[in-house]
């Protein structure tokens, strides 16, 4: 009888993966990075093991929206206290912090569980010089 694989923590082998980041849509190249970073692109992937590989995104500030969602889109977030509610516009947001908008869309991709900031982690953004 076969018993099925399981790769080890040891096993784990990490390559670097760098994404150029001009003129692409931000739900699509985010939905590839957050597959790199899980190591779903790997023959030996386990869902409950973090087998992901680095992540380095350069022009993280050029990725663009498709539709009105440069005008339209809205980011909110609520602490949890009395007027706690709070809104970012993507305009405003690509002023303040140009990479945050990739990495809240990647953030989001990634399954909610513990192995999400180790993930997060391994994404870096490269400054433009």
């Amino acid at each position: 009888m076969k018993k099925t694989y399981q790769p080890k923590q040891s096993e784990v082998v990490r390559s670097t993966h760098t994404v150029d980041a001009t003129g692409k849509v931000v739900g699509r190249l985010a939905s590839q990075i957050a597959t790199l970073l899980m190591g779903k692109h790997k023959a030996n992937y386990s869902a409950h093991m973090d087998s992901g590989d680095r992540v380095v995104v350069k022009n993280g500030e050029a990725v663009v929206f498709t539709g009105r969602k440069n005008k339209d889109k809205v980011y909110q977030k609520h602490s949890g206290f009395p007027g706690g509610f709070k809104e970012v516009s993507v305009e405003k947001l690509r002023k303040i912090a140009p990479n945050r908008i990739l990495e809240q869309a990647v953030y989001n991709m990634l399954p909610a569980n513990r192995l999400r900031s180790q993930r997060m982690a391994r994404l870096r953004f490269e400054e433009n010089k």
